[in-house]
């Protein structure tokens, strides 16, 4: 199996941000005591809302049509990022991030003619001139931005699971900033992958992952374009 060095993998698992008790979504205002100003403004502000379409990749190794989709819904200070996963590879654990391009041109899910080397597997690797580099987790913490060692969701044993997690928006990006050198998370430029396949998957040694971490671990399953859908 290729490999990757090390600066590659710094270049696009970056550096993890602690998170803080600031970047703490607010709790809602429409809770008891709360004062008529209170739920009129949280009452006023509107949703913006993003899905991404997931369908499936790499079904010559998985042998199974992965599909689902990722929402994100901003109100006020707060995202909240949510996935839906079926026909995932069951059992085991998946990473998810959105990705792009730090110039923000508009990243598209990768085709066919990404498998560059000809072996019929679209790599992690090959996904980058198409979709852009790993930016933003979908695990336990986003904003610390720790792409590498979050905690991410597991499969069942029917192949599905269920993600949902608010999070700070100001948080998220000011972490984005800094580790990305972007000010603006522009998630309508932005595709969503889903990775892993079976540790006891066969791949060919022309299978690229990132540094040493296997490439069942990193291999795309699944992809979708992020595109605004209302406000």
């Amino acid at each position: 199996m290729k490999t990757i060095p090390t600066a590659s993998l710094f270049a696009l698992f970056f550096v993890p941000l602690a998170a803080t008790a600031a970047d703490t979504p607010p709790a809602h205002t429409d809770a008891p005591g709360a004062s008529a100003t209170q739920i009129s403004r949280a009452n006023s502000q509107s949703n913006t809302v993003y899905i991404a379409r997931l369908h499936s990749m790499n079904t010559k190794v998985t042998g199974l049509q992965t599909v689902g989709e990722a929402k994100f819904v901003t109100r006020g200070n707060t995202l909240t990022i949510s996935v839906e996963v079926k026909a995932a590879p069951p059992g085991i654990t998946h990473w998810q991030h959105f990705h792009g391009f730090k110039d923000n041109h508009a990243a598209t899910c990768p085709t066919e003619a990404a498998d560059m080397n000809g072996d019929g597997i679209i790599d992690l690797i090959e996904t980058e001139p198409m979709s852009g580099t790993t930016m933003v987790p979908f695990d336990d913490v986003p904003v610390a931005m720790d792409v590498a060692h979050g905690a991410y969701p597991k499969a069942s044993a029917a192949g599905t699971y269920m993600y949902r997690k608010p999070v700070s928006l100001k948080g998220l990006t000011a972490a984005f900033a800094k580790v990305i050198d972007d000010r603006k998370l522009d998630l309508d430029h932005r595709v969503v992958f889903i990775h892993g396949v079976s540790p006891d998957a066969k791949l060919p040694p022309s299978v690229a992952s990132l540094g040493d971490i296997p490439a069942q671990i990193t291999l795309p399953i699944a992809c979708g374009e992020i595109e605004r859908v209302g406000r």
